[in-house]
């Protein structure tokens, strides 16, 4: 005689798949905060790299300080289509010697895995490097809010703490960490704006939190090593 499952058995397992179902559909709506971070860190990581391999160290440049790797986040409409996002780019001078201070497509780092990429999640008006238009180079998962729902990027005091919400995380050749905008800088680390008397080297942990509408994740910056982590 054939075997066969009764109706109960099968009532049983479609309970089971129920609960399974329940408890693994949320989880995978929030995975995608915590994918967020796993990306961010990555890019952290990725924008030391270029700053220790690609020393802008130039005797003939008297601002070259200015023109270290930098990742730079933003929750501002204006660069980003409303939607948090970032940037990795290196600050080129004009022709005046002078350091603009935003990043234009041609100071966007590129995509290792696609160097037709820029890696950019939107950033300025320009049709490359605008996420809204059809010209765009970017790389759409950067732009936090649309690929993950991320709702805002916040800097603690730690890594943004005097200069107005820069909102960006640069890095020299030994791979430490800094603060600020560098297109304010009057000396490698230092600015004649800064109200405090030490450099921008970052001193104590540096938290970014990301949050979307189910909670947040902090990633966290080391000084002096950049080692940075989700915590």
């Amino acid at each position: 005689m054939k075997k066969a499952f009764t109706l109960l058995e099968l009532l049983f397992v479609i309970i089971i798949i129920g609960i399974l179902s329940a408890a693994i559909i949320p989880r995978s709506k929030s995975d995608s905060l915590r994918e967020a971070a796993i990306q961010v860190v990555s890019h952290i990581r990725y924008t030391q790299h270029l700053a220790m391999v690609d020393d802008k160290y130039d005797t003939s440049d008297s601002k070259w300080y200015q023109g270290r790797w930098q990742i730079v986040f933003a929750n501002d409409s204006n660069y980003t289509d409303h939607q948090p996002a970032y940037t990795i780019f290196s600050d080129k001078p004009s022709t005046s010697g002078n350091y603009g201070g935003d990043a234009v497509e041609a100071e966007i780092a590129k995509n290792p895995e696609n160097p037709e990429q820029i890696m950019t999640g939107g950033y300025g008006s320009s049709s490359a490097t605008n996420y809204t238009k059809d010209g765009f180079k970017g790389m759409k998962k950067l732009n936090l809010g649309h690929s993950y729902g991320i709702t805002s990027i916040t800097l603690s005091n730690e890594c943004d703490g005097r200069n107005n919400n820069s909102m960006r995380i640069s890095f020299d050749y030994l791979g430490r960490p800094f603060q600020g905008n560098a297109n304010s800088l009057s000396g490698p680390y230092t600015s004649a704006s800064d109200t405090l008397t030490e450099n921008r080297l970052i001193k104590k942990n540096c938290a970014i939190t990301l949050s979307d509408s189910e909670g947040n994740v902090t990633i966290i910056i080391t000084p002096e090593t950049g080692y940075t982590y989700i915590n």
